[in-house]
């Protein structure tokens, strides 16, 4: 048979990190061990039943068998206009403003091709979420990390950056609560950002992922509160998270018209639109009751206190996350973070995300996945407590 190599581009893509993260922990289970997978991003609970009922009512309708209006029905664009009307009190022109996504990562990697040419400079976070880079790499364009570090709260310091990369940069992507760290950010920091970017002419992209998901009585700040936000940027929200829909495929663009426009554009090119009843059941998700989010916070919450109070119990001085359903824990500093992972996977068989795979800036770090019962979270600290590390 013909062999016929890849395109270039296919080439310069980067590695899927979380593919070898998988092969080890198959590997571990085939060979016998009761792994606890804590290294993965894949919500474990079930879809809240009144969604997946308006999915099956919709699949009988036969007008949801055709192909749907390639930039979405109108009455989705209008719950996600509403639902931030009514969660952050921010006004969408559901026609002009919100743009369908086939998931909040096809719109994260189509972003750099929609507003940027080959060579241009993006910002991206690091330690960030791995799918960053392959948008840039997508795109061909150029990237300058921004460090995240523990001390500037895991926030980007603009005043870091050179006044030559602020100048020269086209697209920024900032993502709070924050995959890895589980940091959140503040009105004043995204105020800080509005006028950055309004300085330097730099489209920012907020990836809002786990904007439901907040600790300590705090409800995550959207980026689009700030004054001006929606001049000079998007945010995007998908319904992964917030609804357990992760296998669903459903998210959406806010904001800055003419980005909602280009991404529009792009998926034209790229698909012919979301499955009719999966709009139905998104619509159903953002405008229904909304108790599921509230109790699947308070899930999170009490496995977040069964893990880290845990780990401090045993004598590992680890920081609790704000927000998000990840705890970025700093390990001993006689391991690398792949050296750690390894270690926890091999004597406690316990998978966690070495920091590494996040960026040169999340080494020293693990992350660790609050997506495993409490009784399953508090048996990972009794193995670790095993291994006397600490």
């Amino acid at each position: 048979m013909k062999e016929y190599p890849k395109s270039d581009l296919l080439n310069s893509l980067p590695g899927q990190f979380f593919a070898g993260l998988v092969k080890k922990v198959g590997e571990a289970i085939a060979e016998g061990h009761d792994v606890i997978n804590l290294g993965q991003g894949n919500p474990d609970q079930p879809t809240p039943p009144h969604i997946v009922k308006r999915l099956q009512a919709a699949a009988e309708n036969p007008l949801n068998h055709k192909y749907s209006p390639f930039q979405g029905f109108k009455y989705l664009k209008k719950a996600a206009a509403d639902f931030y009307k009514r969660e952050y009190n921010v006004d969408l022109d559901p026609d002009t403003e919100v743009a369908i996504l086939f998931g909040g990562k096809a719109g994260l990697v189509e972003i750099p091709q929609c507003i940027m040419n080959p060579g241009e400079l993006m910002l991206v976070p690091d330690p960030g979420y791995p799918d960053y880079l392959s948008g840039a790499a997508l795109a061909q364009v150029k990237l300058e990390m921004m460090p995240l570090l523990e001390e500037n709260g895991f926030l980007p310091d603009y005043s870091a950056i050179s006044a030559h990369t602020l100048e020269s940069a086209k697209l920024m992507i900032l993502n709070y609560p924050n995959n890895p760290t589980g940091a959140v950010a503040t009105k004043e920091f995204f105020d800080e950002t509005v006028s950055m970017s309004k300085k330097h002419g730099i489209c920012v992209v907020h990836d809002f992922a786990y904007g439901a998901i907040g600790f300590e009585g705090e409800k995550p700040v959207s980026f689009l509160q700030s004054e001006g936000a929606k001049e000079i940027g998007i945010e995007i929200y998908t319904l992964s998270k917030t609804y357990n829909m992760a296998g669903w495929r459903v998210g959406f663009a806010v904001g800055n018209q003419s980005v909602i426009s280009a991404i529009e554009l792009m998926q034209d090119h790229l698909y012919v639109s979301l499955f009719g009843a999966v709009q139905e059941a998104a619509a159903e998700a953002l405008n229904g009751p909304q108790d599921c989010v509230a109790e699947l916070v308070l899930l999170y919450k009490g496995r977040r206190k069964a893990l880290i109070g845990g780990l401090r119990e045993i004598g590992w001085d680890v920081a609790a996350p704000q927000g998000s359903f990840f705890a970025w824990l700093k390990i001993p500093e006689r391991f690398s973070s792949m050296e750690f992972a390894d270690y926890l996977l091999e004597k406690a068989h316990i998978m966690v995300a070495p920091g590494i795979g996040f960026g040169q800036f999340g080494e020293g770090y693990v992350r660790v996945g609050l997506l495993a019962s409490e009784e399953r979270l508090s048996e990972a600290v009794s193995r670790i407590k095993a291994l006397d590390i600490f």
